[in-house]
């Protein structure tokens, strides 16, 4: 046995958190600190210093030599630039020195981000700034022990060109407003109210021999080809099935560097695919937990190599089987602990709930097409709507007793009752009756209460969780601040409360559906009710730049238009890259290896016809067969590789207009993808697996 990790002993041992800054930091300067974080207080500048100094101390005890401003650009995944300690002197000495200005500020070259026109090539300047809300780290990896600190990244003019500094704006707007919602409510004593997330993080474990021999997985993350083995998932016996010691271990090594580094992994089990497993976090901080969700996914893909493996984060690495995603757990709770999604025991009559409730169905119904441009990313076009995810509709999932409060609202314009969830009785004498929850969980709603808190469930595997913060505490606060705006100026409260609560349900309701969301009526009873089901990501990205929503963004502080209109940019940009890489990926397989493959085969078995018709006159009309119906399907993919060669060289003669691009991309180039896939597949079944040049699905999902 290896040693024995004591995790209430080592639990955040490489973290600067609050309970090291409280030891190492003077009284005043924590205070001053802390008054920072809670209350966004201004940072002065001795603080500064002196922080830095307890930093860089804390941190050279822990044998780090670099730091680095750690930020989320554009690109989807984090940044990086090691800075040592180091200060060169006269007499050829050096000194560790790390000071206040550099804790505060940093300046990577920003020329080679996505800006989406932002800025120019040759504008090079940007910032980089700390996050102080954010708990600086310490990384051990091949390169040694670096000082992590995560910061925002804006360029020289002051546009934002990352990820946190929209949700940070994100997070004030809603504090504020919803400050004002519960002072209505009699609430003087709260000073903040802040959203939790707990993200919930699936990916795929495949042997990394097996993985370096499919070049599809290697530039793209998925696989371009694959036929089904015969045993996929039907049998439902991965899920939540018995974890194999290899993947345990990986499991173990996971869970010690995540729990090192403070992120609060807590539950871990089989997925419903083959090879397919998941990893959900304990509830912090938003953009804490943006944060730790992008610790999760670099932590997966490191340590899964230390163990001969390979984590796929692409949400649909294989056709055939449940892709990935990502469940955002989304709630608002004061900083005295009070959940403003909690409906307590009988949420008919907790007025403060109702209207929390129904400003919610308010912001998701009005603004349904950002929440489903949130979760859009190339791989998700692949996943949801497909029978194992959310359906590309957004509506809410309240369940039985609050459906029924809600129509009670409706009918009568008041509450009366809420349905109680009753025993659950077993029938097994020595296992006890016990209390049901007053509803049930659907799987295929894409936003729906659980309890004390809504789940995203929309939300891709590789995709970062800012993305639908930024709009769900964006819209929520704008439904705070005009139920606000009414309340505040009403000569009865309570009569007007109610009022409002009774038209929000009312006029919203539209966007609850407790059903069947993968069925076919539903699609049909969505369009009735005038929901919009926006298919594909290219198609989505709109929902950025309409009039609505820039209005929205500047009117919280959270996006200025340039700053949407960047991003929308960005989006085209990077679909088109991404189809482009696989397109390209396919016709250099398909030429370089899968043509080649099957013309041997093919030589090889008109040899062996040939052989037999040579010494005997045995019948050779399965071999003759099989040859017919191979040379066919070899000759299908030749036509089809060209016609994708043609359209791909077609797309990326597009130039100057990223969303032309990307159209053509859509609605040309992937389906000339899925069509060149058609034969091959095909074709893999009946090539001798001895000359397949790549691992098959079998060996890839079944063999970890």
């Amino acid at each position: 046995m290896g040693e024995i990790f004591d995790v209430a002993e080592r639990y955040g041992e490489n973290v600067f958190s609050d309970s090291v800054m409280r030891e190492r930091l003077p009284k005043q300067v924590y205070r001053e600190l802390q008054q920072t974080i809670s209350e966004g207080k201004e940072l002065d500048t001795m603080t500064a210093a002196v922080v830095a100094q307890e930093m860089k101390n804390w941190a050279l005890e822990k044998g780090a030599t670099h730091y680095s401003h750690w930020f989320q650009p554009l690109t989807g995944v984090t940044a990086e630039k090691h800075e040592a300690f180091v200060s060169p002197q006269h007499g050829g000495k050096m000194l560790l020195e790390f000071s206040g200005k550099e804790l505060v500020k940093g300046e990577p070259d920003a020329s080679s981000f996505p800006s989406g026109g932002l800025r120019a090539t040759f504008e090079a300047r940007g910032y980089t700034a700390w996050d102080c809300t954010s708990p600086a780290f310490i990384k051990e990896d091949v390169t040694g022990s670096i000082l992590f600190i995560p910061t925002v990244f804006c360029s020289y003019t002051g546009e934002s060109l990352d990820k946190k500094t929209p949700l940070l704006r994100s997070m004030q707007a809603i504090n504020d407003q919803a400050l004002r919602l519960i002072r209505l409510f009699g609430n003087t004593t709260a000073k903040k109210v802040t959203v939790s997330v707990g993200a919930e993080q699936e990916y795929f474990l495949v042997d990394r021999e097996k993985y370096l021999k499919r070049k599809d997985l290697i530039f793209t993350g998925r696989t371009l080809f694959g036929a089904m083995p015969p045993k996929g998932q039907e049998m439902e016996d991965h899920y939540f099935g018995t974890i194999r010691p290899r993947i345990a271990g990986f499991m173990k090594d996971v869970n010690e560097e995540l729990w090192k580094l403070g992120v609060p992994a807590k539950t871990q089990h089989n997925e419903v695919a083959p090879a397919q497993h998941e990893l959900a976090c304990v509830y912090t901080e938003a953009n804490i937990s943006v944060d730790n969700n992008q610790l999760v996914m670099e932590t997966l893909k490191r340590v899964a190599e230390r163990h001969g493996l390979s984590c796929l984060l692409h949400e649909k690495p294989f056709a055939g089987v449940n892709g990935s995603g990502k469940h955002n757990n989304w709630s608002i709770s004061t900083d005295e602990g009070k959940n403003l999604l909690d409906p307590g025991y009988t949420p008919h009559d907790n007025i403060q709930f109702l209207l929390v409730l129904t400003c919610i169905l308010k912001a998701v119904d009005e603004h349904a097409d950002l929440l489903r441009e949130s979760a859009a990313c190339v791989g998700n076009d692949h996943r949801l709507g497909a029978s194992e995810a959310p359906p590309a509709i957004v509506s809410v999932y309240l369940g039985e007793q609050l459906e029924d409060v809600l129509c009670q609202l409706i009918s009568t314009g008041a509450a009366t009752h809420s349905k109680d969830g009753g025993k659950l009785q077993t029938g097994v004498r020595s296992i006890p009756d016990f209390a049901k929850d007053a509803t049930d969980r659907n799987r295929t709603s894409p936003f729906a209460f659980t309890g004390n808190k809504f789940e995203f469930r929309m939300v891709g595997s590789s995709d970062s969780v800012a993305g639908p913060n930024i709009v769900l505490n964006t819209i929520v606060a704008d439904a705070f601040k005009e139920a606000c705006d009414i309340l505040e100026k009403a000569e009865d409260f309570d009569m007007a409360v109610h009022d409002l609560i009774k038209k929000y349900a009312t006029d919203h309701q539209r966007i609850v559906f407790n059903g069947n969301g993968y069925s076919k009526e539903w699609e049909e009873e969505a369009e009735r009710r005038g929901l919009p089901n926006i298919k594909c990501m290219v198609d989505s990205v709109e929902a950025l730049v309409t009039p609505k929503a820039i209005k929205l963004f500047e009117e919280f502080g959270v996006f200025t238009r340039s700053e949407l209109e960047s991003r929308a940019d960005i989006q085209y940009d990077f679909y088109s890259k991404a189809i482009n890489i696989e397109a390209r990926t396919m016709i250099d397989v398909t030429g370089k290896q899968i043509i080649p493959a099957v013309i041997k085969y093919i030589t090889a078995l008109a040899g062996s016809i040939s052989s037999v018709r040579s010494v005997s006159d045995a019948d050779v009309s399965v071999q003759t067969e099989l040859l017919e119906e191979v040379s066919g399907l070899l000759s299908d993919t030749k036509v089809r590789l060209q016609h994708l060669t043609d359209v791909t060289e077609e797309g990326a003669a597009i130039i100057g207009d990223n969303r032309k691009r990307a159209i053509f991309f859509n609605r040309e180039v992937a389906p000339a993808m899925s069509q060149l896939r058609d034969p091959v597949d095909k074709l893999e079944m009946l090539v001798d697996k001895e000359m397949w040049p790549m691992p098959s699905y079998g060996d890839l999902i079944f063999e970890v």
